[in-house]
């Protein structure tokens, strides 16, 4: 590995890390190092998250925002929707989701909730 600190590197690793969670696109041959690593671990943290792209590309793709929402929706011990997502999703979001429930406190959801409510705030 290089010097991460190298502002031009970071910016090849981190570009390399976008397209990697990107799972329509494929690495280009004339890519520098930083740029191959940044998009190996894009795609290692995309697949980790949605499966294997060779195993086709889902439906719906979770991101760490979509995992946040279900840790979240746990924690309120709201109901969630798993419609559209795959039999891989649906066990990473579980997991989420289960962190989530295991942190549930009723009291902090009804004051969250009575919150929301003043402010005309509605949970979908």
């Amino acid at each position: 590995m290089k010097d991460i600190f190298n502002p031009l590197y970071r910016q090849e690793y981190l570009d390399g890390y976008s397209s990697g969670l990107n799972p329509h696109i494929n690495i280009l041959d004339n890519k520098n190092e930083a740029f191959i690593m940044g998009f190996n671990q894009g795609r290692s943290n995309y697949e980790g998250m949605n499966g294997k792209v060779v195993y086709g590309i889902p439906q719906l793709i979770v991101t760490n925002k979509v995992l946040e929402d279900f840790l979240l929706a746990g924690m309120l011990g709201m109901s969630i929707n798993a419609d559209g997502y795959n039999a891989f999703q649906i066990d990473v979001i579980q997991k989420w989701y289960q962190s989530g429930v295991e942190k549930y406190d009723a009291n902090q959801s009804a004051y969250l909730l009575s919150i929301l409510e003043e402010n005309s705030i509605e949970l979908i």
